[in-house]
């Protein structure tokens, strides 16, 4: 059988491995690279044929479900990300977003509630003084930006797996699925096994504080084992469902499991 050559209209190759290698966890980049790192070897990895910059994009997002795959099943629900001293913080603590902070939801608390969705038993909504009530603890841990920064910081709030438990929650299910108040309507799925880990937190205070808007006021889901994008503010909503919904940053191309 005569060789087949790769024709890419339009695609750097050498550019194309690079960022299909950022994308791989650890331990798959080493022996990716220390097994030759190509474009055939891609290929094989996805069965995906790179003619054009459209079967590209399409050879990432192959690249980028497997990720998440490897990423979901050496996830370790019970190792916990590292904590430290309140003298650690930073100061002050980055705003982020996609918009400016003048653009941020500004969120009426009085009127606001969290509703709740999908596989529980009991869908009632929740206003801030009820949730205000429930068992709160307070963690400073790492928050990890994609873009490459990090920053740590004080958070108090509610497991997330107890208020699970509350509302009787499948925790058999695959997702828990925020919805948040930004104008784009932004949303993030958690893997179950992350939403119900430790330190996964509905989080209502900064630095001992009512959360500020710049951080997410009324409710941030904090969530130190992830990315910084996978720690969604502003939320309305939660729907615990076995469908991946997909996300914000997810439906462009970042990897849904993105732990940190």
């Amino acid at each position: 059988m005569a060789k087949r050559s790769f024709l890419i209209s339009g695609v750097d190759k050498r550019l194309l491995i690079k960022d299909s290698i950022k994308t791989m966890p650890d331990v798959i980049r080493r022996r990716f690279i220390a097994g030759g790192a190509s474009l055939g070897a891609l290929t094989l990895l996805t069965g995906c044929d790179v003619v054009d910059s459209s079967s590209a994009e399409a050879l990432l997002a192959k690249v980028s479900k497997f990720n998440d795959a490897v990423q979901d099943f050496i996830f370790n629900p019970d190792a916990l990300a590292p904590t430290f001293p309140e003298s650690a913080i930073t100061k002050p603590f980055p705003f982020n977003a996609y918009y400016d902070l003048d653009d941020a939801p500004d969120v009426d608390g009085d009127d606001w509630k969290l509703e709740v969705r999908g596989l529980v038993d009991n869908k009632k909504s929740w206003t801030l003084p009820e949730l205000y009530k429930l068992p709160q603890f307070t963690q400073v841990t790492r928050h990890i930006c994609v873009e490459g920064w990090s920053a740590i910081g004080s958070w108090t709030g509610t497991p997330l797996r107890d208020f699970l438990k509350l509302i009787g929650a499948d925790m058999r299910a695959k997702y828990v699925w925020f919805q948040c108040a930004d104008k784009d309507g932004y949303n993030s799925p958690l893997d179950m096994r992350t939403a119900l880990h430790p330190q996964t937190q509905m989080t209502f205070k900064y630095a001992n504080e009512i959360l500020p808007r710049a951080y997410g006021f009324p409710m941030k889901i904090r969530v130190p084992t992830k990315l910084g994008f996978k720690n969604p503010k502003y939320v309305v909503s939660m729907e615990v469902t076995n469908d991946y919904k997909g996300g914000y940053w997810e439906d462009q191309g970042y990897n849904s499991f993105s732990g940190s």
